[in-house]
């Protein structure tokens, strides 16, 4: 078995701590491309406590990103976000993460190709799974209205979170230029 990914406690934009959910508070887990970007787009929410980085929904115990990139894990890059739902509702995180990316492009968002960059909502409950289920439907509607084609998005429960390395921990806030793959459709939710 492999070791857990060492990473930072603190949070590099907040500083809060990334491994205690405190109380009051709520997990939610997306996959939505490159992890940066998606990161980015969750930390700046109000409401949204702290994000993390990371890798699930595959089948290898703390995968590294080089094993993830391979396509052998079958894990997904992740943003695994703990939020104030008296702030922000998980209603209001699904719209985000639908206005955020193409759900219709299967393993890929833009140029970022492979299993890792697929679209996905991991639950935390079954109230999550009911609203995630019924976000999807809406979704679709609209985009079938929009000229768009079916939804690929996979909405399971949680699988196991594992920490990505830490320099992938808010890379786009130590590294202000660097790419973010992340573009949505420019169509309502």
């Amino acid at each position: 078995m492999a070791s857990a990914m060492p990473h930072a406690q603190l949070h590099f934009v907040n500083a809060t701590n990334v491994d205690r959910l405190p109380e009051g508070m709520e997990y939610a887990m997306f996959g939505l491309g490159c992890f940066w970007g998606a990161e980015r787009k969750f930390w700046q929410l109000d409401g949204v406590h702290v994000t993390s980085v990371g890798y699930a929904a595959g089948n290898v115990e703390n995968p590294t990103y080089k094993q993830v990139c391979s396509g052998v894990t079958g894990h997904n890059e992740v943003v695994r976000l703990m939020f104030n739902p008296k702030k922000i509702t998980y209603q209001q995180l699904l719209e985000v993460f639908w206005q955020s990316h193409n759900p219709t492009q299967g393993d890929r968002q833009g140029n970022d190709v492979g299993t890792q960059y697929r679209s996905g909502i991991y639950t935390f409950s079954d109230e999550q799974l009911v609203l995630a289920k019924e976000s999807q439907a809406h979704f679709q509607q609209v985009l079938i209205q929009a000229g768009f084609g079916e939804i690929t998005t996979e909405v399971i429960p949680a699988p196991d979170f594992y920490f990505a390395e830490d320099y992938h921990q808010q890379y786009l806030a130590k590294e202000p230029n660097g790419y973010c793959g992340l573009g949505g459709l420019n169509i309502g939710y």
